[in-house]
C-alpha cells in the first residue's frame, strides 16, 4: 500500500480497487472539473468562440417566463479584448530569443542546437497555452533520428500526480486527448489515454469510461536506442507554469469580456430597432390581429387607421431614445478594467504622446512587468528541470557530459525612448561601439554588411587624400591681418 501511495500522488486506493479502475475514476472525476472547464474555457476564448455567439433574446411570456423572440435585433459582437492580452503578455517575455549563458563555449553551442528558433516558437506558443489555462506541459522524448525533442501538451490533456503540495515533483500523469480514426468509411473520434510513470508509459484507449490496451500503440519505454529501451529517472513532462497558483487569465477577465461583448450588442440592437419593430400603440385599428398589423407595416410601412365614434384613429410609437454617449463611456471604462485585470498596458495610452519619455514608459508597462516577473519565475524553474534532461541528452548521444549551471535570460520586448537613452549615456561618457549603434538603425538589415561599405567608404576617402583625411582649411577671403 506504501508503494501505491507513493506512486499515485499520496492518494490512498481502496484494497478492492485496483490500478486501472482507479485511473478510470480519476478521469472521470477530472475531465468534468472546474479547472479543466476552464483552460477548455480560456482556448475557446482565445479562439474567438465566445458565449456571446449563443445569445438570444428574451421576453417576458405567459406565467412570468421567458420565451425567445426571433423578430427582434439580436447582433452578436465579439470584442476580443481577452486575445488580444494573451498575445500582448506571451509577445512581451517571449517574442524575443533567450539568452543561455554556461561560460561553457562548447556547451553554449550544444545548447543553442537544442533550443533553436522552432523550440522558441514552441515555447512562445505554450505561453499563450499557460495564459490561457496557468500552464502547459512539455513532453521530452527522442525523435526517430535519436535527437532529444520536445512536444507541448495543452492544459486540459494533463492530469498530474504531484508528490508535493507546492506541485515542483511529479508521481506519475495521465494524458487523454482525442484522435480521428477512420471505420470503414466513417470518420470517428476515440479518447487515448497516456499514462507517464518512471517505469515507461502506457497506452490506451477509453471507451464508455473502461480503459482498454491500445493495441495499435503498446505500451512500453520512454526510448529505444540500439533495440534497447530505456527509461529517465524522473518522469519526462515539464509544467510550464503562469503563475505559482495556476490561475489562467480568463478568471480574471471572462465576466468583464461578456460584458463587453453584451454592451457592444446592446447598442447596435437598439440603434436598430426603428418604428417598424418597436412598441406601437395603436388607435381604432380597422385590422383583424396584431399580426396582420405587423405584416403590413413591415411590408408597406404604412397602416390605415380610421375614426370610431368621433375618435380619431393613430398610431403612436414609444421609443427609448439611445444615448451613444453613455454606451461610450461605459465601453471605455469596461476595457480599462480588462487591461488593469489582466495586467497588461494600453498602446494608446496618452502617456505614449508627445511625452513618452521613460518615466512615463516605465509607468505604463508597471502591471505587465510585475505580472511577466512572476510567469518568468515560474519558466526559470521550469527550465531548471527541463535542464536535467537536456544534459543527460547530451551525454547519452555523446554532445557532451557538462555539468555547468546555466543563466538564463528572457529578453522582454519593452518600448524604450532609445533617443533619451543614448543622450543619458553620453553624458555618462560612455562611449559605444559603432557596430552596436548601427544595428539600432530601422532600416539595417545585415549589420556586417553596413560595416564592410563602411570600411569600404573609409578606405575610399583614404586613398583620395593620400592616406590621410585632412582637415578642412578655413576660409581666408574676407579677413584681415
Amino acid at each position: 500500500m506504501d508503494k501505491i501511495k507513493k506512486l499515485f500522488g499520496g492518494v490512498e486506493i481502496p484494497q478492492d480497487m485496483n490500478r486501472l479502475k482507479f485511473f478510470e475514476n480519476e478521469i472521470v472525476r477530472w475531465r468534468h472539473s472546474p479547472e479543466r472547464r476552464e483552460a477548455l474555457d480560456g482556448e475557446r476564448y482565445y479562439d474567438g468562440f465566445h458565449d456571446i455567439l449563443k445569445r438570444k433574446r428574451t421576453v417576458i411570456g405567459r406565467g412570468g417566463e421567458l420565451e425567445e423572440v426571433k423578430n427582434l435585433p439580436n447582433n452578436r459582437i465579439l470584442d476580443n479584448q481577452f486575445a488580444k492580452m494573451v498575445d500582448q503578455k506571451a509577445n512581451y517575455l517571449l517574442s524575443k530569443p533567450i539568452t543561455f549563458e554556461t561560460g561553457n563555449d562548447k556547451f553554449d553551442e550544444a545548447l543553442k542546437r537544442v533550443f533553436n528558433r522552432q523550440f522558441l516558437n514552441k515555447l512562445k506558443s505554450g505561453g499563450v497555452d499557460s495564459l490561457c489555462g496557468g500552464l502547459f506541459w512539455l513532453y521530452v522524448y527522442y525523435d526517430e533520428e535519436g535527437k532529444l525533442n520536445f512536444q507541448r501538451f495543452k492544459p486540459y490533456e494533463v492530469l498530474p500526480f504531484w508528490k508535493d503540495a507546492e506541485h515542483t515533483q511529479l508521481d506519475c500523469a495521465i494524458r487523454l486527448y482525442p484522435v480521428e480514426v477512420w471505420e470503414g468509411s466513417t470518420l470517428r473520434i476515440i479518447e487515448k489515454v497516456e499514462i507517464f510513470t518512471l517505469e515507461g508509459i502506457e497506452r490506451y484507449v477509453l471507451s464508455n469510461n473502461v480503459l482498454i490496451p491500445d493495441v495499435e500503440n503498446p505500451s512500453g519505454f520512454y526510448a529505444y536506442i540500439g533495440g534497447k529501451g530505456y527509461t529517465w529517472e524522473r518522469i519526462p513532462l515539464v509544467c510550464f507554469k503562469a503563475n505559482a497558483r495556476e490561475i489562467p487569465l480568463i478568471r480574471r477577465v471572462k465576466g468583464l469580456q461578456d460584458a463587453l461583448n453584451a454592451m457592444e450588442s446592446d447598442l447596435l440592437n437598439n440603434m436598430q430597432e426603428d418604428n417598424r419593430n418597436t412598441i406601437l400603440v395603436i388607435k381604432n385599428y380597422d385590422g383583424q390581429d396584431l399580426s396582420e398589423f405587423r405584416r403590413n407595416l413591415s411590408v408597406f410601412g404604412a397602416v390605415k387607421v380610421k375614426t370610431v365614434d368621433g375618435a380619431d384613429g393613430g398610431v403612436d410609437t414609444l421609443n427609448v431614445e439611445v444615448n451613444a454617449t453613455n454606451y461610450e463611456l461605459v465601453l471605455k471604462t469596461i476595457k480599462k478594467a480588462i487591461i488593469e485585470n489582466a495586467r497588461g498596458f494600453d498602446a494608446k495610452d496618452d502617456r505614449l504622446g508627445s511625452n513618452a519619455n521613460m518615466m512615463n514608459l516605465r509607468s505604463m508597462y508597471s502591471d505587465i512587468d510585475l505580472d511577466a516577473d512572476n510567469m518568468e519565475a515560474e519558466y526559470q524553474a521550469a527550465f531548471e528541470q527541463l535542464m536535467f534532461f537536456v544534459k543527460a541528452g547530451l551525454a547519452t548521444t555523446g554532445k557532451g557530459d557538462f555539468s555547468e549551471d546555466v543563466k538564463i535570460t528572457f529578453n522582454r520586448d519593452i518600448m524604450v525612448n532609445e533617443t533619451e537613452v543614448i543622450d543619458n549615456l553620453v553624458k555618462l561618457g560612455v562611449q559605444l561601439p559603432n557596430e552596436l549603434l548601427v544595428g539600432q538603425v530601422p532600416f539595417v538589415n545585415d549589420v556586417a554588411e553596413v560595416m564592410d561599405m563602411l570600411k569600404k567608404e573609409k578606405e575610399e576617402n583614404l586613398d583620395i587624400y593620400g592616406g590621410a583625411v585632412p582637415n578642412p582649411v578655413p576660409p581666408t577671403e574676407g579677413i584681415k591681418e
